[in-house]
């Protein structure tokens, strides 16, 4: 069994490389109030492969964060932010990964703290809502998003990140906000169906939050990839598409949201630290630490 495999069993362990560098009595498993799993697959990237690389790039890039939030006036990682080993890579094929993660997020959630998974490419969203559906029956999902993810199948996978929302979805109640790009086979199926619930944005925008909160149960889980956002401010991505959302747009309605509903889990992902800047990979550690921030502030 490797270390990282049996950490899956003992997180109680402290990773030394962990989210802001923090020390022991801010990173351990029984002083923190949230827990991130990175989990580095990438196995049906069909563009640009390499968000593979993005939990280590984030985790480093999240060590020159200074833990103060303007905004919140405090520094959200003193409630502690416990850092897991990464989730070994099942390769053998995507719908095993899938329970790979459904099994992990399954056991971090016994601890009863706020679990995100840092990615990676969307498909991981999947076993991380399958896991959250089964502790929390009443579970919705807010994905923001510049593509549909509606596919039935993509490269002959059910379990592609071409295929997220849609899956998500036979799970759970979903909605989708700022999606720009879709085929016609994600818009008739779109055009079919009340769930998912997708927010188009031809402009950058995002809906009102009392456009959308009706849609969206108590408890939350929020899953983001990263080229939701424009490509001027997040270039380091697989599938870039311009026209996106960009940061103090995004922000205001995550607060929000994260204020009126109990927020149960979150992953980041879509991160391609070789395509972008070195500011993407900041960026994308800064909307975690944000979402962190969000999440165990404004309920404390």
């Amino acid at each position: 069994m490797t270390r990282s495999t049996a950490n899956m069993f003992s997180p109680e362990d402290s990773n030394p490389n962990n989210f802001l560098s923090l020390p022991l009595n801010k990173s351990s498993l029984a002083n923190s109030k949230t827990i991130l799993l990175p989990v580095p697959y990438d196995g049906t990237a069909s563009y640009k492969s390499g968000s593979r690389d993005a939990p280590a790039a984030l985790i480093k890039a999240s060590h020159q964060l200074e833990d103060y939030d303007l905004e919140l006036q405090c520094q959200p990682s003193d409630l502690g932010i416990h850092t897991a080993y990464e989730l070994p890579v099942d390769v053998s094929s995507p719908d095993a990964m899938v329970s790979k993660i459904e099994s992990a997020v399954h056991h971090y959630l016994t601890f009863n703290k706020l679990v995100g998974i840092i990615g990676g490419e969307h498909t991981i969203t999947v076993g991380a809502v399958a896991a959250m559906a089964r502790k929390y029956p009443d579970l919705s999902v807010v994905i923001f998003d510049a593509h549909a993810d509606m596919r039935n199948t993509y490269q002959e996978s059910r379990f592609s990140h071409a295929c997220v929302t849609r899956r998500v979805a036979e799970i759970c109640p979903a909605v989708v906000l700022g999606t720009r790009s879709l085929s016609l086979e994600e818009s008739d199926a779109i055009a079919k169906t009340e769930n998912p619930r997708v927010f188009f944005s031809s402009d950058g925008s995002l809906p009102a939050w009392q456009d959308i909160s009706t849609l969206i149960s108590p408890n939350v889980y929020i899953s983001i990839d990263l080229d939701i956002l424009d490509p001027s401010i997040m270039s380091a991505v697989g599938t870039p598409e311009p026209g996106g959302v960009m940061w103090h747009s995004l922000l205001p309605l995550l607060k929000t949201l994260i204020w009126n509903r109990h927020i149960v889990g979150f992953d980041i992902t879509e991160l391609n630290p070789n395509q972008g800047a070195e500011s993407c990979v900041y960026t994308a550690a800064k909307l975690a630490y944000k979402i962190i921030g969000y999440s165990t502030i404004l309920s404390s």
